[in-house]
Parts: structure tokens; C-alpha cells; sequence
């Protein structure tokens, strides 16, 4: 028999009250600037938190999305905001003023929560010109602006008057299908796809991720990973489940990071590829050596050999994963097998740059041909990675058409191509989609061609990959010109003026683009022909 006795929704806000109760005098947070946060206080902000959004008018469903680096701030918009029942958007730092207004008028914002130190980017000259019904300025550092922005209000301010009313207090969600948070991802159409968690998969996928990291109440997590990315792989919650502390690192410097572990009892950390290159780099410079073992986590591109040779001589221990933000980021990890501690880096850099087994919360990961059926595990046969698991989105917000597509047959289609080896491990070998993955950040090829061929002096353009030792890939375009003369650097600063920069191509080549005979473009020849130019 189901009862309230027996029958709880599952939530992340959980983990919170039970870390207020167990360990309210631990640490929960140090932020960037030292500051020590126990995770009474913690809990404290977030019921604060949850009661001004409600004193704001936000209903249960509506959206409240928050822009700012790592920070105790953001930290406690992932249990305050769903503590008002509301879903959380946490916003990438790093896009263009343009994006971040078509983020804001897909998910029908009400608040926007922003940092001072952030609002340039969002190009508005008043609070008023952004499609919110209202903008609060977060706490900045000591001696930082205090309103940038006309007609933004103090997040002091703002609290305050929730205070007034009496209305304060984290509620659970009245169903654990619920909406805990909107993540925006390119699109191979270039469009972002606002993907939606629930309450009931980022509870999975937190406990999943801080069993696969073996994460304990006397852990300490370095935040090197952007908590807007996939809400940090959940671990926003996953950390807080086990009572460890969130060491905060705003944005990613190797040489800052290194610092901090070995000023903290830091023994993880997560990241892109370039995370763990930009530490071996600098900590190889500096002759670092951790005080403590380190297991770092790392998404997408594998290691190299030598980073993994580096960062393993400074006491790192590196976990390969594999994800995407419609899987609340890891759905597969290399799973290291009894022997592999002892191997050379480079026979070891070949058995962890799989993308391994299915997480402990995901049901099953196949390679499956055109029709949906599973393919031989033999290590040869490629076919597209799919994924069933409760921690799959619930769907595309507001798009029932893509996500009947993505989940046909029952299942989560990647568009990652891969094999399955003999002992059941996947491996990654392309990707279906016209997506390149840079630095972690995805990047739409059709998102940079649709900003080139916007250019009155561009005919037809192409954007593809070409492999980066820091980042793992970068974009290049190939572009056939039309009208007037037109320049590389000309192009690049036309794109960097209306998308992220880091979308913008790196190099510009000036013909034309060859084609299939139905009028195709040929990417793959443009891929080795990127490839060769450059290496030329």
C-alpha cells in the first residue's frame, strides 16, 4: 500500500535538510573570497532564497534563472529556487548578450538573479530592457558595484521585503516529476534546446555521481567544473548529499586551482579535457605534487597519454566519463578493473579513453544500428549510443516535436556514434551530430554558418572541427565569398560580435565548398582539408 508513510517524492532539497541536521556547524561552502559558509547557514540563505522568489510572484512551474560563476550564491539558487517550486536556469557565463535574451524569452523568466560583475554581458542599459519581469543584483566582492544596472534590485533589498511577509521557508515539490531546472544546449538546428530535469532524475543522478566519485562527509570538491554546466554533473547536490564542502573556484585557472589544493583538503575535482591539460601544464612547470590524493573526473575528449602521465606524477587520479546535458550530464564511466593502477600511461591512456559502462543510475547503454536494434559487441560495428535511464530529461521545454525524435523507440538517441568492445565497454568514435565540443562547451556548427552567411560579403559557409591539444576541438570555417572583398579577421570579429566568442572560428578559408551530387556539403573533406592547412 502507498502512503504518505512509505511513499516520499524524491528531491535534492532532501539532502540539504538532512545536512542542516546532521552537520550543522560543518563547512559547506568556501567561496572565492575565503568566506566560510556551515551548512546551517547555507540552508539559512536557501530558505530566504525559496521565500523571495514566492513574495515575487513566481508560481509553482514558473522559471528563475540565475547568472553568476561559482559561488555560494549560485550554490544556493539549486536548492532555493525548487524550494519555491520553482525550476532553475542557470545561465553560461560566457554567451552573447543576444543569447542570453533568447534564453530569457524561451524559458519565460520571471527573475533574473545576476552577478554585478556579469552584467555587462548581458548588454542592457536597464533592468527594463531584458525580457524578465525582474533583475536582483547578487552580493558582489567587497568594495564591487553596487547597482550597475537601473532598475535592478539588491538581492539585500529583495530579501528583505520577502522577510516582511513572513513567507520564508524551502518547500518540497508536490510531485517528484516536477521541474527542478531548465539547462540550455546547442541544437544541431543552432536554436537552444532548453532541456528539462526533475526533481526525481537529478535525486538519482547526484546519489549516482557521488557513488561513482566515492565522495564522503570528509571530502572537499574543488569546483573547477561551471555549476551551470548540467548543474555541475548534479553534483551541486550530490556534494551537499554526503555533507562534503563545495570549495568554490569562480572560473577555471589551472595555476589558482593548484593553489587551492594545496591550501584545502581538496580530494576532487571535475572538468573538461582542458582541465586536466592546463594542470598538468602548469603543475609539470612548477614541480607540483598534491599533499593528498585527487580524483578528477573528465568529460569528453579522452586524456592524453602524457597528461595522464603528468597529472598521475602530481598524485591526480583520473575517471573518464561520458555524457550530455539531455542525461544530467555522466551516463557512462570507465570503471578502472583490478591491475590498471600498475600499467604504463600509455596502455592505460588506451583503456581509459573509452567512455566505458553505463553509471550505477542509468538502466542501459547500447550501440544500435539505423532501426533501433543493438548491434555485436565486437568492437568493430558502429552504430548510434543510446541511453534508457531514469536520469534522461523529461523532455525538450516547449518542444514536442524534437523530443518525440530523441526518444523514438523507447530510448534516448545520443547521435554519437560508437562501439561496444567484447567486455561490454563503449567507446566513442564520431559524432552524428554537427556538434563540436570545445573546452566542454558545446558549439552548433549551423549556429556559426547561419552568423557567416548573414554577412552581406558571404555566399555559403561551412564550420567544422579540427582537434586542439588544450580545448580538444575548435571550429574552423571554410567560407566561399560573395560581393566585395572580406577578411579572415574581419569574419571572426563578425561573429564574435554576435555570439560567444568562444563559438567564433579560429581560422577562415576562402573557396568553395565542395559537394555531393545532391548538393551536400562534403564536411568530411572539409575536415581533413582543415586539418592538413593547419598541420601545413
Amino acid at each position: 500500500m502507498l502512503d504518505a508513510a512509505n511513499h516520499v517524492p524524491l528531491s535534492p532539497l532532501s539532502f540539504l535538510a538532512r545536512a542542516r541536521r546532521a552537520f550543522p556547524d560543518r563547512p559547506a561552502v568556501v567561496d572565492v573570497d575565503g568566506t566560510e559558509v556551515t551548512y546551517a547557514q547555507l540552508a539559512a540563505d536557501c530558505d530566504a532564497l525559496a521565500g523571495a522568489v514566492r513574495t515575487a510572484g513566481v508560481r509553482p512551474g514558473d522559471r528563475v534563472a540565475v547568472l553568476d560563476h561559482n559561488s555560494r550564491w549560485l550554490l544556493a539558487a539549486h536548492f532555493g529556487v525548487p524550494g519555491a517550486r520553482a525550476a532553475l536556469v542557470a545561465l553560461n557565463t560566457r554567451l552573447a548578450a543576444a543569447e542570453y535574451r533568447d534564453i530569457l524569452a524561451h524559458s519565460q523568466a520571471r527573475v533574473l538573479l545576476v552577478s554585478p560583475a556579469l552584467v555587462p554581458a548581458l548588454g542592457a542599459d536597464r533592468a527594463a530592457d531584458l525580457p524578465v519581469d525582474s533583475v536582483v543584483l547578487l552580493p558582489d566582492r567587497p568594495g564591487g558595484p553596487e547597482a550597475p544596472l537601473p532598475g535592478a534590485r539588491s538581492y539585500r533589498d529583495w530579501l528583505a521585503n520577502a522577510d516582511d511577509t513572513g513567507d520564508a521557508g524551502m518547500q518540497p515539490p508536490a510531485d517528484e516529476n516536477d521541474m527542478i531546472s531548465v539547462n540550455y544546449t546547442s541544437g544541431t538546428t543552432g536554436r537552444p534546446k532548453g532541456v528539462v530535469y526533475t526533481h526525481r532524475g537529478a535525486y538519482l543522478n547526484a546519489l549516482s555521481v557521488a557513488l561513482q566519485m566515492e565522495l564522503t562527509a570528509g571530502s572537499w570538491y574543488l569546483w573547477t567544473l561551471p555549476m551551470f554546466h548540467c548543474n555541475g554533473w548534479s553534483l551541486t547536490w550530490g556534494v551537499t548529499a554526503v555533507g562534503a564542502t563545495h570549495l568554490c573556484l569562480p572560473s577555471f585557472e589551472a595555476a589558482r586551482a593548484l593553489e587551492l589544493i594545496a591550501r584545502y583538503p581538496v580530494s576532487h575535482l571535475c572538468g573538461a579535457p582542458v582541465v586536466l591539460s592546463d594542470l598538468a601544464r602548469v603543475g609539470t612547470a612548477r614541480g607540483f605534487v598534491a599533499p593528498r590524493p585527487v580524483r578528477a573526473a573528465v568529460g569528453g575528449a579522452p586524456p592524453t597519454t602524457q597528461t595522464i602521465a603528468a597529472v598521475q606524477g602530481m598524485g591526480v587520479h583520473v575517471t573518464h566519463l561520458y555524457g550530455l546535458t539531455e542525461t544530467y550530464g555522466p551516463s557512462l564511466v570507465c570503471e578502472y578493473q583490478r591491475g590498471w593502477q600498475d600499467l604504463p600511461a600509455d596502455e592505460l591512456a588506451q583503456r581509459i579513453s573509452r567512455q566505458g559502462v553505463p553509471t550505477v543510475s542509468v538502466d542501459d547503454v547500447r550501440v544500435v544500428d539505423p532501426h533501433g536494434g543493438p548491434l555485436p559487441a565486437d568492437g568493430r560495428t558502429v552504430g548510434e549510443i543510446a541511453v534508457r535511464s531514469n536520469t534522461v530529461m523529461a523532455g525538450y521545454l516547449d518542444d514536442a516535436a524534437a523530443t518525440a525524435e530523441a526518444f523514438r523507440g523507447g530510448w534516448f538517441h545520443t547521435g554519437d556514434l560508437g562501439v561496444t568492445h567484447p567486455d561490454g565497454y563503449v567507446e566513442l568514435v564520431d559524432r552524428g551530430k554537427d556538434i563540436i565540443i570545445s573546452g566542454g562547451e558545446n558549439i552548433a556548427s549551423v549556429e556559426v554558418e547561419k552568423v557567416l552567411v548573414s554577412h552581406p560579403n558571404v555566399r555559403e559557409a561551412a564550420v567544422v572541427a579540427v582537434p586542439d591539444e588544450r580545448w580538444g576541438e575548435r571550429p574552423v570555417a571554410f567560407v566561399a565569398p560573395a560581393g566585395e572583398a572580406v577578411t579572415e579577421a574581419e569574419l571572426i570579429g563578425f561573429v564574435r560580435g554576435r555570439l560567444a566568442h568562444f563559438k567564433a572560428p579560429d581560422r577562415v578559408f576562402f573557396q568553395e565548398l565542395p559537394k555531393t551530387s545532391t548538393g551536400k556539403i562534403q564536411k568530411p573533406a572539409l575536415r581533413a582539408a582543415a586539418r592538413d592547412r593547419i598541420s601545413g
